[in-house]
């Protein structure tokens, strides 16, 4: 299993909310066990910059691929692209019974 974590952050804090509602319609694409996008809560000072974290899980490396390749991934990037500063992503191969 693979667990995919992307960090964002916005240009403008009043994007914020945009880029959560952009990146959400990602977990209309097939080909992930699991997946949620949600605000940094910030609890952590030294993490502050993060705004927004998307997390999926994702059977192997074809279905994370097949998720990239969808039409509406690349929609959803072209529309949350100029609205962010920062992204981190993360890929993290776990075993299944995890």
């Amino acid at each position: 299993m693979i667990r995919h974590i992307v960090f964002f952050s916005a240009r403008e804090k009043e994007d914020v909310e945009a880029v959560r509602t952009g990146l959400l319609t990602l977990g209309k694409i097939p080909h992930s066990r699991f997946f949620e996008v949600t605000l940094n809560t910030k609890v952590d000072p030294l993490s502050d910059e993060i705004d927004v974290v998307v997390y999926a899980e994702f059977e192997d490396e074809t279905a994370l691929a097949a998720y990239k390749a969808h039409p509406l991934y690349a929609k959803t990037t072209s529309q949350v692209r100029p609205l962010r500063e920062l992204r981190y992503s993360a890929d993290v191969v776990v075993a299944a019974s995890v």
